[in-house]
């Protein structure tokens, strides 16, 4: 994955559609009782990673405006009962949550590199500072914790593996962006960037286990044995590539 990310162009892109249709099947399994517009869904994931690939931010919020007309358009036509309302935003969540998150990458990997590798240096930074914050926050709230974070979303999760993930994600940020710091983002930008990296994986994790709590499942597919399904494996980067991009996009370097 981290030399996908690498090389970026079409075999990023190949990657992220790739991920994207799987995570999405496992997402529309695991609402199914809202019977969402499934092709809708998948159309509407494909236009998004593609427009973010060929035009950027502006192509991609295309593809997501498109995802609500064909999602209409199908349910013109279907003999679900579902609402409307409930049909057509059922479907354009999982696109916006999944789709909008892993074009994230898509936009951030084309951040114009010049000599210093900026794109590169900047998808992956994001990776393994969520890498990183993941891992800290499950040793340490092993560890030490005591402090339920989210008692009813996540009872695993204390506050202690929080701080750690916070920490580690900002360290990964400082030193994976210290050479740059002339050209890029300098010191304080970097160790910011960390930290919303952190908090926004952590709320993305989050926002996975009240989708599974609400459908009353443990894991959303059983693909990778058990680790899950892979938006078990992604629902962290989904948040964290989005809020990494926009912080980005603010301090005028995206």
């Amino acid at each position: 994955m981290l030399a996908l990310v690498w090389g970026g162009g079409w075999w990023l892109f190949t990657l992220l559609v790739l991920a994207a249709l799987i995570g999405l099947h496992e997402y529309y399994l695991l609402i199914r009782s809202l019977h969402p517009l499934v092709l809708a869904g998948y159309a509407g994931m494909v236009l998004t990673l593609l427009g973010a690939e060929l035009g950027g931010l502006p192509w991609a919020i295309a593809g997501l405006y498109a995802t609500i007309l064909i999602a209409f358009a199908q349910y013109g036509i279907s003999t679900t009962r579902q609402p409307a309302t409930i049909a057509v935003g059922s479907t354009l969540l999982g696109v916006a949550w999944i789709g909008g998150g892993l074009a994230s990458f898509e936009l951030i990997r084309a951040i114009p590199e010049g000599q210093h590798h900026l794109g590169q240096l900047a998808a992956l930074t994001v990776l393994l500072a969520v890498f990183a914050a993941d891992s800290a926050a499950y040793g340490m709230g092993r560890l030490l914790g005591r402090h339920k974070f989210s008692p009813v979303l996540s009872p695993g999760k204390t506050w202690e593996g929080f701080v750690a993930g916070v920490v580690a994600a900002i360290a990964v940020s400082f030193f994976a962006l210290y050479n740059n710091r002339d050209v890029f983002l300098s010191i304080s930008q970097a160790l910011l960037l960390g930290a919303i990296i952190a908090v926004a994986e952590a709320l993305g994790d989050l926002f996975e286990s009240s989708l599974k709590r609400d459908m009353h499942v443990k894991d959303t597919g059983r693909l990778l044995g058990g680790h899950g399904g892979i938006l078990d494996r992604i629902d962290s980067l989904l948040f964290a590539g989005t809020a990494a991009f926009f912080v980005l996009v603010a301090f005028g370097v995206a």
